[in-house]
């Protein structure tokens, strides 16, 4: 019998923060064959920016546990703006709106998304906005941490995600201000 010790299984490492960084080169490559990947599936910009959505989405389900336990130390939040505020991506967005003719709506604005950077889009598609991926991801966070909403990613001041929250979140928000 060996004196050689078995290698820990996946199961066995801590969930605390490893490595953090990854390779923006690698990065830039896997986004890009996904879209590629989903843009030769779809007949349209809209289908492309839904699918892009749900990929996000799928991202977001699985960030979402993570992101709680290694950033807030499983505290979820219960109010609006910090849910708003907090930073999926270590930063925070470049500005917050709410809009002024309807409370559900909010704006989160991003000059410059990353996932845009590396994509060059066909001017005839000029309307692609790969970050539909990204609103995928915010719209998945959003509806597990239990503020139900829908996000859209348009094109404004660079990229805005607009954000329209289900009713049942601003009731909620107004009863803890107790309102």
């Amino acid at each position: 019998m060996s004196g050689s010790k078995q290698r820990p299984s996946i199961l066995d490492k801590s969930l605390s923060r490893g490595r953090t960084e990854v390779s923006l080169t690698a990065y830039a490559l896997l986004f890009s064959e996904m879209v590629q990947y989903s843009h030769n599936r779809v007949t349209s910009v809209n289908e492309l920016h839904n699918k892009l959505s749900e990929l996000g989405q799928r991202v977001g389900v699985r960030m979402v546990e993570l992101l709680f336990v290694r950033e807030r130390n499983y505290k979820r939040e219960t109010k609006l703006l910090n849910i708003l505020l907090f930073s999926l991506f270590g930063k925070e967005a470049d500005k917050l709106d709410r809009a002024t003719d309807d409370e559900r709506i909010y704006y989160l604005i991003e000059k410059e998304p990353l996932v845009n950077r590396f994509i060059s889009v066909p001017r005839d598609k000029s309307s692609i906005n790969c970050a539909a991926f990204i609103a995928g991801i915010i719209e998945s966070v959003l509806n597990s941490t239990g503020f139900p909403a829908k996000v859209t990613a348009l094109w404004h001041k660079g990229t805005t995600f607009m954000i329209k929250f289900d009713d049942a979140v601003l009731t909620r928000e107004k009863q803890l201000e107790g309102r």
